[in-house]
């Protein structure tokens, strides 16, 4: 008889913000786009930098930098929209580069929870070590989820 890992494996979509490498359920992108003009949409948070229309389609953008609190960087010939689409809900992220697509095994993969508290870490599923990388794997279903705080800071800068 086989000895057969009870590990399940998944790919992510590998991105980076600054120095920094994220992934994402592929299971939950449904495109990978160039940066397109955006409309901003009065009394969305800051992060929130508007929607696009992709394909006929009105596509609300959310710019990761931002939502992470890292400082703004300027756009490059590779920062890229990253399409994700849970359930019935389809939004992009802004991210600086897509690298690659990774397959990662379920126990190559570190709950976060062991590492940090902070309120920051609610949109994060774990750590995934790679040979010497690490990448910081996202809860797509948390970054879309904006708050009520969150809606009242929007309407607050929209209004000054």
């Amino acid at each position: 008889m086989e000895d057969k890992s009870n590990s399940v494996s998944r790919q992510y979509v590998v991105f980076k913000l600054g120095k920094e490498d994220y992934g994402l359920d592929i299971q939950k992108v449904a495109t990978i786009e160039r940066i397109m003009p955006t409309t901003r949409v009065p009394k969305t948070p800051a992060f929130i930098k508007g929607v696009i229309n992709l394909r006929g389609d009105i596509v609300p953008i959310m710019d990761l930098r931002s939502r992470f609190g890292l400082p703004a960087a300027p756009e490059t010939e590779d920062t890229r929209s990253i399409i994700l689409k849970i359930d019935d809900i389809t939004f992009g992220i802004i991210v600086d580069e897509v690298d690659e697509v990774l397959q990662l095994t379920d126990d190559s993969i570190e709950n976060i929870g062991n590492i940090a508290t902070d309120l920051a870490v609610d949109y994060l599923m774990g750590v995934g070590k790679v040979n010497d990388r690490i990448v910081t794997i996202l809860d797509v279903e948390k970054l879309a989820k904006i708050d009520e705080e969150e809606k009242q800071q929007g309407e607050e800068e929209n209004e000054s």
